[in-house]
């Protein structure tokens, strides 16, 4: 999931040397944090949400084989 996060960031950001991702797994849940840089916040976003949307809708589709929710954040 991690890498699956960082590749589509990659390609929608001015600076993708600054995309991280982080994974904190518990027994139910996988919770991914991506970091851009402050400029790159609305274009990871996007008008309202939908890039956001599309990306987690991504991830929940990878992840339907396993048995936990994933979470997938956006933060600064």
């Amino acid at each position: 999931m991690k890498e699956l996060i960082e590749v589509i960031a990659k390609a929608l950001v001015d600076y993708p040397e600054e995309v991280v991702v982080t994974q904190t797994e518990t027994e139910k849940t996988i919770r991914l944090e991506l970091h851009v840089a402050p400029s790159d916040m609305g274009k990871v976003i996007g008008k309202q949400g939908r890039i956001a949307k599309a990306i987690r809708a991504v991830v929940k589709a990878a992840s339907s084989k396993e048995d936990k929710k994933v979470i997938v954040d956006i933060v600064q």
